[in-house]
């Protein structure tokens, strides 16, 4: 059998958190005992023996790394940490990671690319670019020039990360998919989200500075019935690569 898929995720929400797990599941294309799930927003992550894994996938979090450091719960600030010693180990070994939204930023934070809120986004459904070198990439070869994807976040990179790739750009948010050495993958979209999983955490994070609290039942009647098939197929085919 092979090794299961490590998902770390950072939400406190339980609703948000279970959902986004399933999420993952369904576009993997895994079931359940082919995973190995960590709430990392309960006590951090633990030292990690990364040769009982065949990947790790990372989740979206309402933590910000810009957020003034005196104003950084405990938890955060631990798992700002425990990452860090984590990506020593996943950069190094250059072991397969996808890291969604929350682990674009903490990993680009990582690689030493600046952050802040210059680039951000409401929660949306938007049309990105794939690069030249993202065509190139077994994760985007096929793809048309351009995909729909969803997203909604309050900080990314302003810069790709040195030595990294860019393989997937923006108008509004220029660093939307980059990969460091072969394996690690990051994105600042979604490609587990969809229609049901973005309206729940619409309502979930309501007040949580995404958007106007007025424009909600607006942005879900907009993401209603939508589809992205090409952000989903992005991580069937990083399972299909890693954690068969």
């Amino acid at each position: 059998m092979a090794k299961p898929v490590l998902i770390i995720q950072l939400r406190p929400e339980t609703l948000t958190s279970d959902n986004e797990y399933q999420s993952i599941l369904k576009y993997c294309e895994l079931k359940p005992e082919q995973s190995e799930r960590l709430r990392a927003e309960q006590a951090g992550i633990p030292e990690l023996d990364l040769n009982r894994y065949s990947a790790i996938i990372v989740g979206g979090s309402p933590f910000d790394i810009t957020t003034p450091e005196n104003e950084k719960s405990e938890i955060q600030v631990k798992i700002e940490s425990d990452f860090r010693h984590l990506f020593d180990k996943v950069v190094t070994d250059d072991f397969p990671f996808l890291g969604a939204c929350s682990g674009n930023g903490l990993l680009g934070s990582y690689l030493g690319a600046p952050l802040s809120r210059k680039y951000a986004e409401p929660v949306s459904l938007r049309t990105v670019t794939i690069t030249e070198e993202g065509s190139r990439d077994p994760l985007l070869a096929g793809f048309p020039s351009e995909i729909d994807v969803l997203l909604g976040h309050k900080e990314s990179c302003d810069e790709v990360p040195d030595g990294a790739v860019l393989l997937v750009t923006g108008v509004q948010c220029p660093i939307q998919m980059f990969r460091v050495k072969n394996n690690v993958y990051a994105t600042q979209f979604h490609p587990e989200g969809d229609s049901e999983g973005f309206i729940l955490r619409i309502h979930v994070y309501k007040n949580y500075g995404y958007f106007d609290p007025a424009l909600a039942d607006d942005m879900i009647e907009e993401l209603s019935n939508i589809d992205t098939p090409y952000a989903q197929q992005i991580l069937k085919r990083f399972a299909d690569s890693y954690c068969r």
